[in-house]
Order: C-alpha cells, then structure tokens, then sequence
C-alpha cells in the first residue's frame, strides 16, 4: 500500500487577484491530490493538499514551476499534517481570518490575450475593460482584502450567464474564479458628457474620442487609477492650448504610444527598454528624444527626453490604434499641483476650464493610483515615482521592523507601515502644500493599517518643525497611542538607500544625500551632504559650501535668487554681483519680477537669510547662470534643464576643490563659481554645464573617499536624494571613487522624497530598541 502524505501551505507573495487559486485546483487535479485552497485575510493563501507521496511532490514542483504570469510566491510555510480522507479538490470561499500577510496586488497592464480577444469576433470585441486572472485593475478598485469580488467596485456589476459560465470553468485558464471579469453585456458602461456634465449619446465612444483629439479637442478620460487629459502631442497650438488652459507653462506632458514601434519613431529606445515598457506595470519611461522626432517642441520643453508609456487598458489600446500619430498626450487630469481626479464629479468641478469633453466609465475608484515613472541613471533603471503596478507591493527589510507608519516628507510624497521584515510603502501621494493630500495621505496610511491588522508603535516624522506631515504624525499617534519619532531628512534617505542593499541593523556605511531641502541638525537647509551613517545615527562628515537663500522660499521659484545668495557667500561685493547679472540679462521681469530692484534687495537680504548646502540651489544658480532656465514652474525644472543642456558635448575641466572648515569637509563653490563666470565667453553653454555638474559630483566623491580612509567599512557608497538620478553627478562622483569602491543607486525605491519614508521606519524601528 502506497503511502499517503499530507500538508498544509501558507504561500504569500502576489498570490490573490492572479487566478492563483484556480491555478491550484486545476494543479491538484492534474496530480490527483485531494484537498482545498482558500484565499485568506492577510493577502496570503492556505492551501491543503493530500494524496501518494509521489503526486505531491509533482505538486510541489509544479507550484514553483508552472504558477500564473503575474503571480509571485515570495515565501510558503509547510506543515506537514495528518490525512484527513479528502478525495478531491475544491476552491472554498474566502476566509477574513489572517495566516500570513501578504502582498496586496498591484495593478497590471491589459495583458496580450485580453488584447487579442478585444480585437477577435465575439462577446469582447471592442470591449474596452476586458481583463482576466492575469490583468487588470487590482489594487485601485480594493475595498478590503481578501480579493474578491464582492470587496471590490466590480461588485456592482453582476455577471452575466457567460461570464458565470466562464467564472465556473475550471479549465478556462484566464477566467475560471477571476474576479475582475466582465463583458459588454455585464460591465462598466463607457459614457461620454460635455465639460459641464451633460451626457451625449455616442455609438461608439472610441471612434468618437479619436475624431475629437483629431480635431484639436482636449478630452478627460477615465483610466485605472485616475483620469488623464488626452490631446494631440504633434500640433503646437494644441500643446499651447493645453498649458494655457492647465496653468501648466512648461513643465512635461507624459505621452502614450501604441506600441514601441511608434515610440522608437519619437524616442530612443535602449536595449530593454522595450520589455519595460511593455511589462505587466506599464510605467512611464523617459527616455532621450529622436532628432526630428514629430512631437511639439512644447511637449518637454528645455528637456533632452520625453516620457513614454504604453496603453494599459482595453480604451487606450483601441483609441492610440485609431489615431494617425500613434501617440497622444496622456497627462495626470488634474489643475497643476492638486491631486489627480477619481470621479466625474471631481472632472466636473475641476476640469471643466480645461477639457471639451469626459469619456468616463462606471468602476468606481477606490484608491488613486497615478502612473509610475523611471528612468535611467548611469544605464540602469531607477524610479522618479512608485505607484501604479508597483504599489502597494513591499520592501523587504534585512531587520525586524516595529509595527509603525511613516508620514514621509512634503514634496513628491509616500507614507509608509512597517511590520515584520517588511515596509509597504503607499502609492505616490504628492505635495502635502496642495488640498487634500494630507486627508489622502492618512486614508491610504489607516487603510494599510486595517487591512493588515496592525497596532502602530511608532509614528515617524520628518525632523522638520513646519513639515504639514507632522500634524498627520500628532493625529495617528494620538489615535493608536503610539510615540513619535523624528528622523533627520538625509539620515532617512540614506536609510532607505541602504535598507535595499540589505544593510544589517548596527552596521555603518558612507552615503551622500543630494536633494533640494531638508532640516539639518544645526537649523540650516541641507542638501549636498556626505554622511557616515548606521540607522540608529549618523555624522555630518562633508557638504556643499553654505550660502544664504534670500527671501526664503521665493529664491526656489526664481533661481537669480539663489546665485545672489552664492555670490554674497563668495565675497562678491552688490556692484559686481549688479554687474554680472546685468551682462547675462538676469534684470529682466522673466528673471526677477522686478528688475534691479529686487537683485539689490535679494543681496541685503541675504544677511538675515537662512543658509543652505542644496544641490538643488547650487545646481539651480548654475542654470540661471547660463540661461538655461530663468524660475522654476515646477520642482527640479532648473536641475533638470542643466542636465538636458549638457547632453552631446565635452565638458570643460573645471575642479571644485575640497577643503577642511571647523572639522567638515566642505567643497568649494565660490572657487568653481570663479571659473565658470571665467569660461562665460569663452566655452559653450553645453560645455560648461556638463563641467559643472561633473565638478560638484567629484568633489563629493572626493569627500566620500575621505570618509572611507582609514576605515574598516566596505569600499561601498550609497548615493541617494532627488538630485542622484542626474547622469553627470553620478558620473562626477564614480570618477572620483575610482574602480576600487563601489557606488550604488537606489532601484526599488525612488531616491527623492518619496522613498523617504522607507528610511524613516527602518531609522526609527531601530531606535525604539534602545
């Protein structure tokens, strides 16, 4: 007699909401193993199975070896058990009890079948919210877990009899318990209204779409996480129009393609770039622009790149194919700087200024989801924004972390909980300054918190005293009972950097943080630091050269300011300073509103300035310096603008040397400063702007480097903060590193702000142990 064996698994990962669970009884079936499979409260599944010692393990190998596309099983429990007589099979219905937490799903793109069958005879044919077990909306359309239908906005479409009979047929791979499916006759309904909400009747509202952005009309339209404003990205009085009508002046649109053989007629495609783009997340890429590419000029401008993204919906596929172009602008649906619209009455109230028309479709939104971006940096992927088909998945951490939130910083945020080994950071929220992302911010915060079943600790904040953030960090302590932590913004990206390269808890490395602001410890704006750090504390062991910001805030919007603030730092007396800005037309109103009389101002100011060591700042006066952005309309704009012109050209040798002040290495500005003013006439703009950015990394390198001497820490620097994406900062520093000590970017998080919060909870989950 043959022995019978049985076992019960606790499987987590992305295991819910990717026919999981269907793909487990039709294994069992095949292996003529007894049993069940149950989907659980943590995100986890339970699986039982029993039967001869040889069908299990084919069962076993099969569980790793032939799981669905989009499923990622990242951990299993075995136990092994007494038989319990089972003869066959079954999927039982969802349990709330929690075994194991696990991922919530993110969402995925429209996969290649779904695709297909949206362009096939039959029920799905132009069907454009056709999903399966392998795609489609997840995460944004969860009101609890575990993922089932009835806990989704799909709850309010019942299914028809032939989506029935496909949700009950075991061997339909795609569609057997898949619980996103519809069809024509069962799904949302996609409608068309005006501006002002007077629903038109259209036959077909992807033909009638397409006409329209042909026309030069500007549409919102309904997509997973949000709504887009979609508009012809060829046509410049259509772009114009666009920004006037957005109070959008330059900074970029994010543009769709159909496929990458349109985007490789617009872009530059790298090898592999393609596969992301077409990967299940569907993120926006930014990559270098074509020479001749037919794209307005005012899509990007100032800028070496555009943002591409593939469509990742049934609508959007249909709608790029019947466009001449094969692209559109597909932009946030937003007024600049406010959260991305969910509803129709959100596109009503908000957007009637700016859009002709709403194509809108009946899911609701539950979780704003915007679109995720990245980029390259030193050739290799990194992210500028984590969210849709990212979030809300985990970071693992190489310690024990207290059950915890993080609220994050202000600017491009994310919030975080912690629990276990691991952090799940929120999706991208945004800037805490604008309505209604800090009430978002907590929503998303308490959501995680339930649905996992945690009991905060420890609430982390962000060491500044005027942060908006810290009044959500007072309100969650108070509600859980949990103690405050405040964390040192660049200690925190540091953290965070090192918490994904799996750094021990106690263990010590050297980072350099580059970003635009963050509350030092001695009360000054840093931003251009390199720190010796270990998560329970850190040292300040060199920066940027300090210079005053006058005006405060206003020197971020007008860049002039920030190089009147270097200058005084630097000695220059207001005549020369006058005389310099007047040389490279920096008096005119599109550069300081008002003339002369603010540059005097701005220079008397700058005694009773707060001061700064910002990358960001340096790197702004440097553009305005070469005219290569006037002010700032949007966060990064001058950076960003220095680093596009430096592209296709050598750069000029300039050296920012390093010198020793009051126990700091400190780079000297003033004497890069000298030579740049020096090579005005004498280089190009291109030229120098590549020089100064490779100067500024070098001399960081140069300090990283001191910081390693004489040390027992590994030859490893972690390079993190906003500015650490710019190529030529990078390169800056690897120069200086040389081949011996490594650098390492971040690339499961983004290096900005919104990684930040990762590194807060590792910071002070560390902390609470003392």
């Amino acid at each position: 007699m043959r022995e019978t064996v049985a076992l019960k698994l606790r499987i987590v990962g992305i295991v819910q909401g990717v026919g999981f669970r269907p793909f487990i009884y039709r294994l069992a079936v095949a292996r003529g193993v007894g049993g069940y499979v149950v989907n659980l409260g943590g995100s986890d599944v339970e699986v039982y199975v029993e039967g001869e010692r040889d069908s299990i393990v084919s069962f076993l190998r099969g569980l790793i070896e032939e799981k669905p596309p989009p499923a990622r099983i990242e951990g299993v429990d075995l136990e092994v058990v007494e038989p319990r007589g089972f003869r066959s099979f079954s999927i039982r219905r969802s349990e709330r009890r929690r075994g194991r937490r696990s991922i919530i799903p993110p969402d995925f793109g429209i996969c290649v079948h779904c695709l297909a069958e949206i362009h096939s005879a039959g029920r799905f044919y132009k069907y454009p919210w056709n999903s399966c077990a392998w795609c489609g909306p997840r995460f944004s359309m969860m009101y609890d877990v575990p993922y089932d239908r009835d806990r989704t906005s799909m709850r309010a479409f019942p299914l028809c009899e032939e989506c029935r009979r496909d949700y009950e047929d075991p061997y339909n791979i795609r569609r057997f318990h898949a619980q996103g499916i519809s069809c024509k006759r069962c799904g949302p309904a996609t409608r068309v209204f005006t501006a002002d909400g007077r629903e038109l009747v259209v036959d077909d509202p992807v033909e009638w779409a397409a006409r329209r952005l042909e026309e030069g009309y500007i549409i919102a339209v309904k997509g997973v996480g949000g709504y887009h404003i979609a508009a012809l990205a060829s046509n410049d009085s259509v772009v114009a129009e666009l920004r006037r009508r957005k109070g959008r002046p330059a900074k970029p649109f994010a543009l769709m393609v159909r496929d990458c053989r349109i985007a490789s007629r617009i872009v530059v495609i790298p090898r592999g770039a393609c596969a992301v783009l077409s990967s299940a997340e569907r993120p926006i890429l930014l990559l270098p622009r074509r020479p001749g590419a037919p794209v307005s000029e005012l899509v990007a401008p100032g800028l070496d790149k555009l943002g591409v993204m593939l469509p990742y919906t049934g609508f959007q596929a249909l709608l790029l194919e019947r466009m001449k172009d094969g692209f559109l602008i597909m932009t946030s649906g937003n007024r600049s700087g406010a959260p991305m619209c969910t509803s129709l009455e959100c596109v009503i109230d908000e957007l009637a200024d700016i859009v002709d028309y709403i194509v809108d479709h009946e899911r609701v939104i539950v979780h704003r989801v915007d679109d995720s971006v990245l980029r390259y940096t030193a050739g290799r992927l990194v992210f500028l924004r984590r969210s849709r088909g990212y979030a809300p998945a985990w970071i693992y951490s190489p310690f024990n972390i207290k059950e915890s939130i993080a609220v994050g910083a202000e600017l491009q945020n994310a919030g975080a909980v912690g629990f276990e080994d691991k952090i799940v950071p929120t999706q991208y929220i945004g800037d805490m300054d604008e309505p209604g992302q800090i009430e978002e911010l907590e929503r998303e915060l308490n959501w995680l918190i339930r649905v996992y079943g945690l009991k905060p600790r420890v609430i982390a904040v962000d060491k500044h005293p005027f942060y908006r953030t810290r009044s959500l960090a007072l309100r969650l302590a108070e509600k859980y009972g949990a103690e405050i932590v405040e964390v040192q913004h660049h200690h925190a990206h540091a953290a965070s950097a090192m918490l994904e390269y799996n750094v021990a808890n106690g263990e010590t490395r050297v980072a350099i943080t580059i970003d635009g602001a963050g509350y030092g410890e001695d009360g000054t704006i840093w931003g251009g630091e390199v720190l010796v750090v270990s998560y329970r504390e850190f040292k300040r062991v060199g920066s940027l050269h300090s210079f005053p910001l006058p005006g405060g805030d206003r020197a971020t919007l007008y860049p002039a300011r920030a190089l009147i603030g270097l200058l005084y730092s630097c000695g220059w007396r207001l005549e020369e300073v006058l005389q310099l800005l007047s040389s490279r037309n920096m008096l005119s109103p599109s550069v300081l509103p008002y003339g002369e009389a603010e540059a005097r101002a701005s220079y008397l100011q700058c005694s009773s300035s707060i001061s700064t060591t910002s990358m960001g700042r340096t790197l702004d006066a440097a553009a305005v310096l070469l005219g290569v952005a006037e002010r700032r309309s949007y966060e990064g704009e001058p950076a960003m603008r220095l680093e596009a012109a430096a592209r296709g050209c050598g750069a000029v040798g300039f050296e920012a040397p390093v010198e020793l002040k009051d126990g700091r290495f400190v780079v000297n500005t003033c004497a890069l400063v000298e030579q740049v003013v020096d090579a005005l006439d004498k280089h190009s703009t291109c030229s120098i702007a590549g020089g100064v950015q490779l100067a500024l990394g070098r001399a960081l390198g140069q300090i990283a480097l001191n910081a390693l001497r004489g040390t027992r820490l590994p030859a490893v620097v972690y390079v993190t903060g906003g500015a650490s994406v710019n190529d030529y900062l990078v390169e800056g520093i690897r120069e200086a590193l040389g081949k011996e000590v490594e650098i390492r970017l971040q690339r499961k998080l983004p290096p900005g702000d919104g990684g930040i919060a990762v590194g807060q909870l590792a910071i002070a989950s560390s902390r609470i142990d003392e």
